[in-house]
């Protein structure tokens, strides 16, 4: 009998030892974000989530000897933020990769590719990211129009073909390696939906514009498929590793992601349900409607890993990128006369894609940036929607927005998911491409999509852009640029606590996820990150200067500064 009253003891107290004390957190400056936007001083998580807030006193009761104290003074404590549209993997990729998001100059970034053939053998691939030729300071020594010709970084690199992918992710630049394998020739024509630019004598410069550039990507996609098993997971690794680490430095607990292929997410389902996952991802399958087919409910997920991996949602798009003049517009661009843009997935492929997306009951997201392209998918929504159904369909981007579509906005239930960096970033060639009036009566309409009551999401779209939230949130509520503050249209902008929302529990409810994060709650997740300064009331500069002190997920402390 004693024996096994030793045992029983010995059993209890070991499952006092191993269970989760708790953690609490203090500080003067938590905010919530609930319905009220109301503060406590003080929260207590347990198990994942949060179990009680209130005053010091009140979560002081739950205080014992195992429990983590985490005092942070006068810290700003939010819910952990949301990355409201980006690209993952891309991102893990890019971070392993030449990246041009900072380049003032096409000179600059020869010199960086000048440095990796060094490095790299014969043959090798070159890939790079983020270059803008808008946004540089002086123009290439060779170009046509305002793009660099290849014939520089073609001589630099005669044995390693080179693919080097536009900021905005709707074109690249190649050189003639890269061409050659590709079978690039003088007589290569244009593709539907895409624009080999060419010199006046009819060959190609190097640029290729939306769905041109496949014949380059998929040479680049042969190239890495040579690749052993052992070399695909170690790269598919250190790209997640790299992934999480830029996301919970920056305060990231969650990440929306911007559509990714099947052998994507069943790895991600598989890292989930390893528990090897540091933030949660939310994804969208992007795949064309005749590759779905047949293959959207096996890959449909909601929470798994404990809440760590969902996948409920489609992506497509209709148009390509205003800086590539590739958004779809109802009239003219201001600077290149008789051309509307890029078609470059028909609407009834979307339309078909929509059907799907109905059928299996999940959110369908449409890249639409063009004022064509918005109206265009609204019609398919409109096509699609039952009046009652909560479907919270997204339009991601949706920059361009003719003032008289607002209300099929509204009407629909349709997500404005918005990139406000993207505003600032683009404002050099935005007057450019559309012209004055439009530019300031449809471009980048955050105010007017608020004030309409269009539920908004608010994103980075990395590798595009910098993840950086501090920059995404001085964007949201200045319009100006961080470099030379140059304002755009600043009658558009956002309020802080507005801006602060779309990150958080906006973006929480645009992937109906807002009962589990998105504000600090009792019975949501411990999804906390922890700032130095109160985004709230800091002066401008002071936004960009902030730093992440902590981020937790689940209540573990992922990032300590």
């Amino acid at each position: 009998m004693r024996i096994l009253v030793f045992f029983i003891c010995l059993f209890f107290f070991s499952c006092q030892e191993n269970a989760d004390s708790g953690m609490a957190i203090y500080s003067s400056n938590i905010y919530t974000l609930d319905k009220e936007n109301s503060r406590v001083e003080a929260l207590y998580i347990q198990d994942g989530l949060i179990r009680a807030r209130g005053s010091k006193e009140e979560i002081d009761k739950f205080v014992n000897e195992n429990t983590r104290i985490l005092d942070v003074g006068d810290a700003f404590v939010i819910p952990g933020i949301i990355e409201g549209h980006g690209h993952f993997s891309g991102m893990g990729n890019g971070l392993q990769n030449l990246d041009f998001l900072q380049s003032k100059s096409w000179q600059e970034i020869i010199e960086q590719i000048e440095k990796k053939i060094a490095t790299s053998e014969d043959e090798e691939w070159i890939y790079g990211r983020g270059w803008h030729q808008d946004k540089w300071n002086k123009a290439p020594l060779n170009s046509h129009g305002t793009y660099p010709t290849h014939e520089s970084l073609s001589e630099l690199s005669p044995n390693n073909p080179v693919i080097l992918i536009h900021a905005s992710g709707h074109s690249l630049f190649a050189n003639a390696k890269a061409m050659e394998i590709a079978g690039i020739t003088k007589e290569t024509p244009d593709v539907g939906g895409g624009h080999i630019v060419r010199d006046n004598s009819g060959e190609a410069i190097g640029v290729f514009e939306e769905r041109a550039m496949a014949p380059i990507k998929k040479a680049f996609e042969e190239y890495l498929a040579q690749r052993s098993d052992e070399e695909i997971d170690k790269a598919w690794e250190k790209s997640m590793e790299l992934a999480m680490e830029e996301c919970v430095s920056n305060g990231i607990t969650s990440f929306q992601d911007a559509g990714a292929k099947f052998h994507e997410l069943e790895r991600y389902k598989s890292m989930a349900e390893a528990g090897e996952f540091r933030i949660r991802l939310w994804t969208m399958i992007r795949h064309s409607s005749e590759e779905m087919e047949g293959n959207i409910a096996k890959h449909k997920v909601i929470n798994a890993g404990n809440g760590f991996y969902t996948c409920n949602a489609i992506k497509t798009e209709l148009d390509g990128a205003l800086g590539s003049y590739g958004a779809w517009l109802l009239e003219p661009y201001n600077d290149k006369a008789n051309f509307t843009g890029q078609n470059t997935t028909s609407t009834d492929e979307v339309q078909r894609i929509a059907l799907q997306a109905s059928h299996h009951n999940m959110q369908l997201c449409v890249h639409s940036i063009g004022d064509r392209a918005n109206r265009e998918t609204l019609q398919i929504f409109y096509n699609t929607i039952r009046a009652e159904e909560d479907r919270r369909w997204r339009i991601e981007h949706a920059q361009h927005v003719d003032p008289a579509d607002l209300d099929r906005f509204l009407a629909s239930g349709t997500i404005a998911s918005i990139q406000a960096i993207h505003c600032t970033s683009d404002a050099p060639f935005v007057i450019d491409r559309l012209g004055e009036k439009r530019a300031r009566e449809g471009a980048y309409p955050w105010r007017s999509f608020i004030d309409y009551g269009i539920p908004i999401v608010n994103g980075t779209d990395v590798p595009v852009e910098d993840i950086n939230p501090m920059e995404n949130f001085y964007a949201s509520v200045t319009r100006k640029r961080a470099d030379n503050y140059m304002e755009f249209f600043p009658e558009q902008a956002m309020t802080r606590i507005e801006a602060l929302r779309s990150m958080t529990i906006d973006a929480a409810y645009a992937a109906f996820q807002e009962n589990e994060k998105g504000s600090l709650e009792v019975g949501k997740y411990g999804d906390i990150t922890i700032l130095d300064k109160n985004l709230l009331n800091c002066n401008e500069v002071e936004i960009l200067e902030t730093k992440v002190l902590y981020t937790l997920v689940g209540g573990k402390i992922e990032y300590q500064f």
